[in-house]
């Protein structure tokens, strides 16, 4: 018997609606970081999804800062969240990332706990942090409650992660441009699975660009869910 489709945890649906403030203050950071230009500086200020565009290498970073305070430290999971992995390469670390945003399982994680495990992964400061654009990927908790009497969980499978021809462009005009934050634009791609109680379940394909932070002698960390990108 065909099994009517749940409300499913993606990165396309939540969060549409972030303060104008909150998208201001986090493009000014940008300008300072990867130069003044719209492009790139809209690739770190919003959210949204990507389509594929070829996989090409990345400048490696190199020269290293304080942290600031924000949220837990990023050592640890919650729930059925993984721990973030300790990668200093931003692709890399940005595949991991969405694949860990792409699932979830309701049987044992309270949405508290995905929230929680989910913000492991963040940036600890607090001037390029975007918790906003991460956690609004998240059900609200009517919709969680609702998922999670139907035992609805998700796993993923990442395809493969690029930088956007946008970012590798603004990097190449100035490259020196990254050293105050390195903050990375990398847009992922793969698919997610979903099931629910009694055989329910479907698959979708997934694509996301992350604004990942990787300064150099340290793990790299998430900053922020970034805009649309199409190459």
């Amino acid at each position: 018997m065909t099994q009517k489709r749940l409300p499913s945890f993606s990165l396309s649906g939540y969060g549409a609606n972030w303060s104008a403030n909150r998208r201001i203050a986090i493009v000014t950071c940008a300008v300072a970081v990867l130069l003044a230009i719209a492009a790139i500086v809209s690739l770190l200020t919003g959210r949204g999804n990507s389509h594929q565009a070829p996989d090409t290498a990345a400048p490696a970073p190199a020269d290293s800062p304080s942290p600031t305070e924000a949220g837990p430290p990023p050592s640890s999971g919650s729930g059925a969240v993984p721990k973030p992995p300790q990668i200093a390469e931003p692709v890399a670390y940005a595949k991991a990332a969405a694949q860990m945003l792409w699932s979830y399982d309701t049987r044992n994680a309270s949405r508290d706990q995905q929230l929680a495990g989910m913000r492991a992964w963040m940036t600890t400061e607090t001037t390029y942090a975007d918790w906003a654009s991460v956690s609004g990927q998240v059900p609200d908790p009517v919709l969680w409650s609702r998922m999670a009497d139907q035992d609805q969980h998700a796993t993923a499978g990442v395809t493969e992660g690029h930088y956007p021809s946008a970012f590798k462009a603004a990097l190449a005009d100035d490259p020196s441009a990254i050293t105050q934050a390195y903050i990375y634009v990398v847009t992922v791609n793969g698919n997610q699975q979903i099931a629910w109680r009694k055989g329910g379940g479907g698959a979708e394909e997934r694509a996301v660009t992350l604004a990942v932070q990787c300064r150099p002698n340290h793990d790299c960390t998430l900053a922020a869910i970034a805009p649309s990108v199409t190459q």
